[in-house]
């Protein structure tokens, strides 16, 4: 006769063994998982979209100073500066590359900064630009500037920005409103460019990078500006370093910005119950994409300008 007796476990198998493998495998699973997750995020911030935010007031009042918004990476295709975090060599290489438009608001790494700024198109490859008294003439013809009433913003003296107050220099045109309530009301032009993209400008004083001699726009390269322009380093300072020093590759254009998410006004703290009371109203969602109107007839360009003086400015940068 025989048979089977159950007396106890497989000598062979040692079930403390058998749950340590379990929660190897447990382990190592949900980390290949977090890095699954991680590389999907990256992929996606590099070749689809990504969330940038706002330092600085070269942008106003398109802009402000705390803004979050969403950054699309494919519409001039993708070069060295798509990869998160840069870590690619810098080249002019592009893939499936594309052409931004006048009045688009683009991403830029410039070679000496750390960081991404942020700029609009305002002239093309091929392009002929100068700047006089403030006004682009554009292959010889003047961008058209039309008065607009003066733009209202909050204070917000919370908002710091390189460690000084982001409207120190607006002090002359900060007013009290029939509430009580400070603010700051400032002049504003609407610049419309060839294709009819049309957007608000600020431009409150005279200063030298209101003149600037004719240049050509080289093949590959894009003229870029701040709608803040007496407090905007763009393509009009010259000087590497301070500002886009000229025309700057298209292999250096992140991508286009396209639509506010939210705002803060910079009154938030760590602790999470400030961030609804700091939430500014009217910003989420607010469209990037300047609106087309009618091409106006260009203006009459001002006097030629003889040369580019040398100078020195405050502005800033990103």
């Amino acid at each position: 006769m025989t048979g089977i007796t159950a007396t106890g476990p497989d000598p062979l198998v040692s079930p403390a063994s058998g749950s340590g493998d379990e929660a190897g495998r447990g382990w190592f699973g949900e980390l290949a998982t977090l890095v699954a997750m991680l590389l999907a995020v990256l992929t996606f911030h590099s070749l689809v979209a990504k969330p940038f935010y706002i330092p600085s007031i070269s942008m106003m009042p398109n802009l402000l100073v705390g803004d979050r918004l969403i950054v699309s990476k494919y519409p001039y295709g993708w070069s060295w500066v798509s990869a998160s975090f840069h870590v690619l060599p810098r080249s002019d290489h592009r893939i499936m590359p594309g052409m931004p438009e006048y009045g688009d608001i683009v991403i830029v790494s410039p070679p000496h900064a750390e960081e991404d700024w942020i700029k609009r198109v305002v002239a093309l490859p091929g392009d002929r630009i100068a700047v006089r008294n403030g006004q682009i003439v554009l292959n010889g013809k003047a961008v058209r500037q039309e008065v607009e009433p003066a733009i209202r913003l909050a204070t917000d003296d919370a908002q710091s920005c390189d460690g000084m107050p982001c409207f120190s220099a607006f002090e002359s045109f900060r007013v009290r409103t029939p509430s009580g309530k400070w603010e700051y009301e400032l002049p504003s032009l609407r610049e419309t460019l060839p294709n009819g993209a049309s957007y608000l400008i600020i431009d409150h004083r005279e200063q030298p990078l209101d003149n600037q001699a004719e240049i050509t726009v080289p093949a590959g390269h894009l003229f870029l500006m701040g709608d803040n322009r007496d407090h905007s380093a763009d393509s009009r300072e010259q000087r590497f370093g301070i500002g886009l020093g000229g025309p700057v590759p298209l292999a250096d254009i992140g991508g286009r910005a396209e639509f506010v998410t939210f705002s803060l006004d910079g009154s938030e703290q760590w602790n999470p119950m400030t961030w609804w009371p700091a939430l500014r109203s009217g910003r989420a969602l607010a469209n990037l994409r300047p609106p087309l109107r009618q091409s106006p007839q260009p203006q009459p360009a001002a006097e030629p300008l003889l040369q580019n003086p040398a100078h020195e400015s405050d502005n800033h940068g990103i």
